[in-house]
């Protein structure tokens, strides 16, 4: 396969399950009727976005996924990567990949990665000893490789969905119980910081595979998904390393860095409206497509140039995604053309 243009998508699929299945606290979970709707929605986005490649979260079983595919009359173009623990028990992030392209077999990363370690004893005397013990991810991370190019380098893609802003319930927890009069008034603010901490680590986790990955060998990499976090949080920051953009053509890039499709957007638009998320009347961008040297513009070692952001949010204006099928986040397309800079043309 040659293309000439890669379109990258990322789509959260708002807990899409079986029918009848439980979905956390639910017990019944979608009826037949909310179902359908869903199915409807969400193979409608697929239809007009056709992205190459879509990652998604919030998906509980693989049978609905495959689903939207037939519906959107694209289950033959398209494998479908979701692990086989998806039978509607927990939740996983997943991708579709057009035929030709995929390269290997996927892979859900669950533990962090060997050696890292979130420990200091602090900068200077006065600052605290920090340790934080966290194991693994809250959602496999999906790892997969595509070859756009014949002859040209494999680029690897990570499917990320971190843990939400919502705080984390502590009721439940030993020492909060041992002293609930004190605890409950600090429930909201210990668990919005827990939750903190965590999505802080998983970022911090990737990066660390990212860097890797990516460190001295010029790897094309892409990172989709569900940060939720904000193009200009630490979350998005730890990702991307916070390279610069403005640097003459072919000249800037950054081995190791990440580049927003929102931030390369932005330079074409005179008006920023991007947002994938609305919580109580604020709009924020929860959901990122992160692209290495080899898709920026400016970069030196550049191949793909970009061409281009699709939002689809107009559904965020209303509140009831049961009763509409929707789902609760904007769905993503990022696309690039095939324009490699000089000695790098495969």
């Amino acid at each position: 396969m040659n293309l000439r243009q890669l379109s990258i998508g990322s789509f959260n699929l708002y807990n899409l399950n079986e029918p009848g299945l439980p979905i956390y606290t639910d017990r019944d979970g979608w009826t037949q009727a909310e179902y359908d709707l869903k199915i409807d929605w969400a193979a409608r986005q697929l239809r007009m976005l056709k992205a190459d490649v879509f990652g998604f979260q919030e998906l509980w079983h693989a049978a609905s996924l495959a689903r939207v595919l037939e519906a959107a009359g694209l289950a033959a173009e398209y494998d479908l990567l979701a692990p086989p623990e998806a039978n509607g028990s927990r939740i996983t992030c997943s991708a579709i990949v057009r035929k030709g392209l995929l390269q290997g077999a996927p892979e859900w990363i669950a533990d962090f990665p060997p050696g890292f370690v979130l420990q200091s004893r602090g900068d200077d005397p006065q600052t605290p000893r920090i340790a934080v013990n966290i194991e693994g991810f809250s959602r496999p991370v999906l790892h997969f490789t595509i070859r756009p190019r014949e002859a040209g380098p494999d680029v690897h893609v990570y499917v990320c969905h971190f843990k939400s802003k919502g705080p984390t319930k502590v009721f439940n927890e030993t020492w909060y119980k041992a002293n609930r009069p004190l605890y409950t008034k600090h429930a909201t603010g210990l668990g919005a910081a827990l939750s903190t901490i965590r999505r802080t680590a998983e970022a911090a986790a990737v990066r660390f595979l990212l860097s890797e990955q990516m460190k001295d060998n010029d790897t094309p990499v892409i990172v989709l998904g569900d940060i939720n976090d904000g193009q200009h949080s630490n979350t998005a920051n730890i990702l991307t390393e916070q390279p610069r953009y403005l640097v003459g053509e072919s000249k800037g890039g950054g081995d190791t860095a990440l580049y927003t499709a929102q931030t390369l957007q932005e330079y074409r638009d005179t008006r920023d409206v991007y947002y994938t998320h609305v919580y109580q009347d604020i709009r924020e961008s929860l959901d990122h497509i992160l692209v290495s040297q080899e898709f920026y513009d400016n970069s030196k070692k550049r191949i793909w140039i970009f061409d281009g952001l699709s939002i689809n949010n107009d559904h965020l204006n209303f509140d009831d995604h049961k009763a509409d099928g929707t789902t609760d986040h904007g769905v993503i397309r990022a696309t690039f053309k095939y324009k490699p800079a000089r000695d790098t043309a495969a």
